[in-house]
């Protein structure tokens, strides 16, 4: 009791609760995860310029997989969200190979779409490779912020913790995509590369912001229909 009353404003570790991930609904998110970072490697191999603004063509569907992320660690934890990016690495990586397997089959005699082929696919596997070094290390990055922040508050601060791990996660993918991913799609200079960078990181994290109220409402829609969403709030509940 006295070593209790000693620290009466500390708030207790391991109140966070967490489902378990063998519903249908951790399946479909895990695949919207793959399908939007798939899609976001094919688009980021087309340079893009609004006006003085440097981007890339999977600019508006990358966000999109942060949120999903952000889904996964909240409603099903730090271990699930490792199985769920790593899934998704594998399955953005075998979409690269089997890319580059039609490219390398040989082309039929009436077939004259190989040159447009090679253009639009041919780079995407070095896209490939910054986009899962960034979303590897950003995606774990973000999860890890978000649950170590709901293990020490329980379910109180989603809002906070779902910007202040956005923040975190995307700095780091930003950095690391453009980094290898600019000279792909044409970007050779420092100031043309730290517009690439910051437009990225802003817009990305400004999106996800923006979606932030959205992000709360799928989450909690989650938490109200993972069946074993409640019986572990309640052991964590009981536990704090």
């Amino acid at each position: 009791m006295a070593e209790t009353s000693a620290r009466p404003n500390v708030p207790p570790l391991r109140r966070a609760a967490f489902a378990a991930a063998g519903s249908p609904y951790f399946s479909t998110v895990l695949a919207l995860m793959a399908v939007v970072v798939i899609l976001s490697n094919i688009g980021a191999s087309k340079g893009v310029t609004f006006g003085p603004i440097v981007t890339d063509g999977g600019f508006f569907l990358f966000p999109l997989a942060y949120i999903l992320g952000d889904v996964v660690s909240e409603v099903y934890g730090f271990r699930v969200a490792r199985r769920a990016i790593a899934t998704t690495f594998l399955l953005a990586a075998f979409a690269s190979l089997c890319f580059w397997i039609v490219i390398a089959l040989p082309a039929a005699e009436w077939y004259d779409g190989q040159a447009a082929l090679e253009r639009t696919l041919g780079p995407v596997w070095q896209i490939v490779a910054a986009s899962l070094a960034g979303f590897v290390v950003g995606q774990t990055l973000n999860s890890l912020v978000l649950v170590k922040m709901k293990e020490r508050f329980g379910e109180k601060g989603l809002i906070a913790r779902l910007m202040s791990s956005t923040g975190v996660g995307e700095f780091a993918d930003t950095l690391i995509f453009c980094a290898i991913a600019a000279p792909v799609i044409g970007i050779a200079d420092l100031p043309t590369f730290a517009n690439y960078v910051l437009v990225g990181f802003l817009y990305k994290t400004a999106v996800e912001f923006a979606l932030v109220p959205g992000t709360t409402a799928v989450i909690r829609w989650f938490k109200g229909r993972e069946p074993s969403y409640g019986a572990a709030k309640d052991a964590a509940a009981a536990e704090a």
